[in-house]
């Protein structure tokens, strides 16, 4: 039986999209790309000419001086926490940043410290105490969107303590990129913050609909990773394939058939919707508060939101329990992504289906 998807990160419909695929194939025939691989690292065989066009396209539409592709964000986010912070450096984190920025902090020779979940006041007094030593450079870190509850923190006044305190800013938009922003360029070009934040991750695996990930910032920032990250070096680089499919997509995204922008609205629409059903049959508490297209009904207890994620894959709903310890426990949910091709049918159905086994379950 095939569910109906409210799993997956593919919110705009982009990893089904039958003229992405064939413009891609288009494309890699019209210029004799014939290679099944990269055949090795960037920095030996690997680094062929589709890169040096991918990043330029991505330094112009996301307002970036400089781009490096990596092969998936995690890839990305490993490499850029695991070298750019030096010894003696500090970095801030967010309580619920990714766990491929948590390995990659660990991976470096930084001291690091967590903030509470988008609380400025919680950031600005860490930032106050390792902010003081003249010779510590501090990076604070946070996602644009967070990909367990859906919110977004407040950039702006991020970016306004940062400056206050001398720190640079690291954005992870995984869950930004065709959700937020003019033509899905996300939230911190929504907010015209590029030239305030020093780095943004994001990542091509959600909305875009296909893989790997890419590092914005600054010429040097570009330079410094090429020789010192390590999962950029010492790993085989993306096909050709790929990072076609990769221009391809954001063809669709930002391009003049305006496909992204139909795609980002209808998205929004339904996200919106989806809010407004879940209050429409009094599951408001149980929601996590959220403007995005991921939204979380927290249920207490990995056997019960099991059951419960069981019932509605039954009925033909393809919903994922998150369990502890990927969450704390007492915070296990059910996470549903809603997408551009979801129809209100669908989401009543499922927000309908699971109100009634909550109240069954709780009777």
């Amino acid at each position: 039986m095939s569910l109906v998807d409210f799993s997956s990160n593919d919110y705009l419909g982009f990893s089904a999209s039958e003229a992405i695929f064939n413009e891609t194939h288009a494309f890699l025939v019209a210029n004799n790309l014939t290679t099944n691989g990269a055949t090795g690292s960037r920095l030996l065989s690997g680094n062929h000419a589709m890169y040096a066009a991918v990043e330029s396209m991505l330094c112009h539409v996301h307002k970036a001086d400089a781009a490096l592709v990596f092969n998936s964000g995690y890839d990305a986010n490993l490499g850029f926490f695991s070298s750019i912070p030096q010894r003696g450096d500090v970095v801030l984190y967010d309580a619920y940043c990714h766990a491929s920025i948590r390995d990659g902090i660990q991976l470096s020779n930084a001291k690091a410290y967590k903030f509470e979940h988008n609380n400025l006041a919680s950031l600005e007094t860490l930032l106050k105490r390792n902010g003081a030593v003249a010779e510590t450079t501090v990076y604070v870190v946070t996602e644009s969107v967070f990909s367990m509850d859906g919110d977004t923190p407040d950039l702006q006044a991020m970016a306004s303590l940062c400056k206050k305190h001398n720190a640079h800013l690291v954005v992870d938009e995984a869950h930004a990129l065709g959700v937020l922003g003019l033509n899905g360029t996300g939230e911190v070009q929504r907010l015209q913050l590029e030239d305030v934040v020093f780095a943004r991750i994001v990542t091509f695996g959600k909305a875009l609909g296909c893989h790997g990930a890419v590092v914005l910032g600054s010429a040097d920032l570009k330079q410094y990773l090429v020789n010192f990250s390590r999962s950029l070096m010492y790993t085989t680089g993306l096909s050709p394939h790929a990072l076609a499919t990769i221009k391809t997509a954001y063809n669709h995204l930002t391009g003049d058939e305006n496909t992204g922008a139909r795609c980002q609205q209808k998205l929004l629409e339904n996200s919106q919707f989806f809010t407004t059903e879940i209050t429409r049959v009094g599951l408001q508490e149980q929601f996590r508060k959220s403007h995005t297209a991921i939204h979380c009904c927290v249920v207490s207890g990995n056997e019960k939101v099991k059951m419960l994620a069981a019932k509605l894959q039954a009925a033909g709903f393809d919903v994922k329990p998150i369990l502890s310890p990927t969450v704390p426990t007492g915070e296990e949910r059910l996470r549903f992504c809603v997408h551009s091709y979801n129809t209100q049918e669908e989401m009543t159905g499922v927000l309908t289906l699971l109100a009634a086994l909550l109240l069954e379950n709780n009777s």
